[in-house]
Parts: structure tokens; C-alpha cells; sequence
């Protein structure tokens, strides 16, 4: 992994944590290269060209870590080394269970932040399968060890008992489906990381991932709030990506579109000298 100032992009091939299906490790590679699919281009919705902003800066390197511990650790000094370098990460997975290493990195490196989830799933088992470190259980970790402000879970449409309790618990804000209609407007009084579990939305428009809840987002409305980020973003992460379970690439397509957004609003957010944008 290699990063200068800019926007880098970084694969987390791991899905260890995975608790139906294995295969999102494969997603760091397939969402990455559909970035630069010569079927779209580099430009955002919002008028950024982001051939020269945007590097990938490969794969987090695993060599030598041989236990799942070591392997979430190096995680971890990926996330803090990118974040002092001064380059804004978009990492790319891989399951959601990365989510938690990269916030505490980051969180060393850059300070406090809010969080902006994008999920199905609540993702705050304190544990499942008896495994702390689940794609499960990232944001429990995460609340529990205050390395975030707030956190706001958008597209919520299947939460267990245990969940709800765990809401209350940490503090989290959900922004459930069953209450579309009536969302607020999203206001960040911190700098935000966004994680955007893929299967937040619905399964017409992301097929590609393990779990397949109907009554989900569409990717329009999906962009229309991260559009709407009203605060600088100092990372993100795009996760579940499953290329087994894709349909013509349309999943890892649509991972690709929302990497190029996020990185739009981060150079926004950053006003970064000498990267074009359309009047």
C-alpha cells in the first residue's frame, strides 16, 4: 500500500468474519477495478474529474500476519498510516468487519469523527457465533471504545431483540426503511467517515452480496445522501461486495459509482488545489 495526498484507494480482501457466506474478500479486487472500467469514466455527478485525485494505492499487505488478530491489527496501521499521510482513504472490501480496525486507526491518526452507515443491518452484536470481531458486530466494538461522536445506521429493515437493545445501549441513531417517508435531514457537527455496506440497498439494485434483503434503498436515493454530506469526510469504506453472487458485474459497477461520489464529496470537503471541476 502506497498513498500520497489526494484520494487513495485500498483494498481490504478480507471475509474471515463472515458469518452465511464467504466470498467478499474477492470484492476488494472487483469493486477497485470497476473504478476504472472503460464502459464509465472518472468524472462525478457533482462535476470532478478525478484522474488526477484518485490513486489506488493496492491492497492492504498481510504478509507475516498469520492469525485473524494480526491480520485486523495490520488493518488497523493501514488505516492510521494512510490518515497521517494526509491522504483521505476510501477502503474498499472485503466484509463489514473491517469497518472496526479501520475506524480505530483512523481515529488515531485524524481525531474525532462522526459516522454515516449505510446498512441493511444494524451490525451491533455484542457478539454472533460467539465471535467479537463478526461483520456482525463492528459497530458494538466501536461504540463500546468511543471512537466515534454519533452514529447515524440509515436503511435498517431487519433488527433482532438484542439489536434494539443494543441501540439504546450505545446511543446509536437508526434511520429505519419502514420510516422512509418521514427522514430528517441529515447534520454533522463533526467531520464524518462513511461506511456503506452494499447491501443497504435493495437487492434489484445490488444483487452481488451475501445477504439479500428486500425493501432496501435505491442507488439514486442512496447518492441523493451522500450528496447531501453537509460536513468535510475524512474516509470511507464500501463493503460486501460478493462477486459470486453478482449478476453481470451490476453490483461491483454500482460499488464503483458510489466510491466516485464519496470521492467527490471529499474533494469538496477538502477544496484540494488543482483538481478540475466542470463550472
Amino acid at each position: 500500500m502506497e498513498t500520497e495526498k489526494g484520494i487513495a484507494l485500498i483494498g481490504v480482501p478480507l471475509d474471515e468474519n463472515s458469518s452465511y457466506m464467504r466470498g467478499a474478500a474477492a470484492g476488494a479486487r472487483a469493486g477497485i477495478e470497476a473504478v476504472w472500467c472503460e464502459s464509465a469514466n472518472l468524472w462525478t455527478e457533482t462535476g470532478h474529474d478525478l484522474s488526477r485525485a484518485l490513486q489506488n494505492a493496492g491492497p492492504v499487505d498481510f504478509a507475516g500476519a498469520e492469525s485473524p488478530g494480526a491480520r485486523m491489527e495490520r488493518v488497523a496501521r493501514s488505516a492510521r498510516a494512510v490518515g497521517e499521510s494526509g491522504a483521505l482513504p476510501i477502503f474498499v472490501g472485503g466484509d463489514h468487519s473491517i469497518t472496526y480496525p479501520l475506524v480505530r486507526g483512523l481515529r488515531e491518526a485524524v481525531g474525532e469523527f462522526d459516522i454515516l452507515h449505510f446498512d441493511a443491518h444494524p451490525d451491533c452484536y455484542d457478539l454472533f457465533d460467539g465471535n467479537p470481531a463478526s461483520h456482525a458486530s463492528p459497530f458494538a466494538r466501536i461504540m463500546e471504545q468511543g471512537l466515534c461522536g454519533r452514529l447515524v445506521s440509515v436503511g435498517i429493515r431487519t433488527a433482532t431483540g438484542h439489536q434494539r437493545e443494543q441501540r439504546e445501549r450505545l446511543g446509536i441513531e437508526w434511520l429505519e426503511m419502514r420510516h422512509r417517508a418521514s427522514w430528517p435531514a441529515l447534520s454533522f457537527a463533526r467531520p464524518v467517515y462513511v461506511s456503506f455496506d452494499l447491501d443497504v440497498l435493495d437487492p434489484a439494485h445490488a444483487p452481488g452480496v451475501a445477504h439479500h434483503e428486500p425493501g432496501g434503498l435505491t442507488t439514486r436515493q442512496a447518492l441523493d445522501i451522500i450528496q447531501a454530506i453537509n460536513a468535510p469526510m475524512v474516509g470511507a469504506d464500501v463493503v460486501e461486495l460478493n462477486p459470486a453472487r453478482d449478476r453481470d458485474g451490476v453490483t461491483a459497477m454500482t460499488a464503483a459509482k458510489i466510491i466516485r461520489e464519496l470521492a467527490g464529496m471529499m474533494l469538496d470537503g477538502m477544496g484540494l488545489a488543482g483538481v478540475k471541476k466542470a463550472g
